[in-house]
């Protein structure tokens, strides 16, 4: 099993590259990371977006920590993105999806991940309206991966969520994007959640991750790992009790052949907790996770 680790557990706390970059080697035994978009706005100027990853690219590189994806943060999963009402919105996102391409690739990173983006309440309940925004979803994207090929991106995870709006949450629908996907520039593979895909009040019977890991397995290209309950999106670190137990972890993941997927945790916190008490509970955590990955 391959243990690696999304930035969020950082945002606003830990911004300095070279003191993150030590604390993730040192203190979590971590080679391995998913930037986040939350550190480096996609939209800011290359002039400024450039040099602050570069940074980023060294301290990291110096360290031994190989970048192998970046993903949205906390800030354009409130985008509607790809999926949005109006064409001056679309358009809009896929300029700021193509810079995420550019900033995927001045941090030497050659995969990107992001939710393909969420449907306006009428949209989403309208079966034609649904199929229309998807299909446009579909010529964005393949236009995202033409320009990706250019600039070198190997390929784009895109991520099922656990939203009644957003496309997709289910994995038919995962299934069924993957195949309307096939033969664009660069591939596109499926991010999956482990709380997204064990969210009771949307999935109901599906929220069971050993489903979504063997009926998607083809298609998969990262995870995303969290502690979590079924009743929400918790994005909880492993000092807490939920349903992703030790055993859940290997079994799902063995059973489904996905040992070699890098699976990033991803701690999500409330900005107002403790710096001190988030940094213990981490440390607290991937202590536990190397001893289920790594044995």
């Amino acid at each position: 099993m391959r243990l690696a680790l999304n930035l969020s557990f950082a945002v606003k706390r830990w911004m300095k590259p070279e003191p993150l970059a030590a604390m993730i080697r040192d203190d979590f035994g971590i080679d391995e990371v998913q930037f986040s978009w939350d550190y480096i706005d996609p939209w800011w100027p290359e002039e400024y977006r450039r040099p602050l990853a570069e940074k980023f690219a060294r301290a990291f590189r110096e360290k031994g920590i190989r970048i192998t994806s970046t993903f949205g943060g906390n800030a354009s999963y409130a985008y509607a993105l790809l999926l949005a009402p109006e064409k001056e919105q679309r358009d809009a996102s896929l300029t700021f999806l193509k810079r995420a391409v550019d900033l995927t690739r001045e941090l030497d990173c050659d995969v990107m991940g992001t939710p393909p983006g969420g449907l306006d309440y009428e949209d989403a309940r309208d079966p034609d309206r649904w199929e229309e925004r998807y299909q446009e979803m579909l010529r964005l994207l393949f236009e995202l991966a033409e320009y990706g090929k250019q600039k070198g991106l190997k390929e784009i995870h895109l991520e099922a969520v656990p939203v009644f709006a957003e496309i997709p949450n289910d994995p038919e629908t995962s299934i069924r994007l993957m195949k309307d996907l096939e033969g664009s520039a660069i591939p596109y593979r499926l991010l999956i959640d482990w709380g997204h895909a064990t969210f009771e009040p949307l999935l109901k019977e599906k929220a069971d991750i050993r489903l979504w890991f063997q009926q998607c397995a083809p298609y998969i290209g990262s995870i995303h790992l969290q502690q979590t309950d079924g009743a929400w999106d918790r994005h909880w670190d492993f000092t807490k009790e939920g349903i992703v137990t030790r055993e859940l972890m290997r079994e799902a993941t063995a059973e489904a052949g996905l040992d070699e997927i890098p699976q990033y945790l991803e701690v999500v916190t409330i900005y107002e907790d403790d710096d001190d008490a988030v940094y213990g509970r981490m440390k607290k955590t991937m202590e536990y996770l190397h001893q289920v990955f790594d044995s």
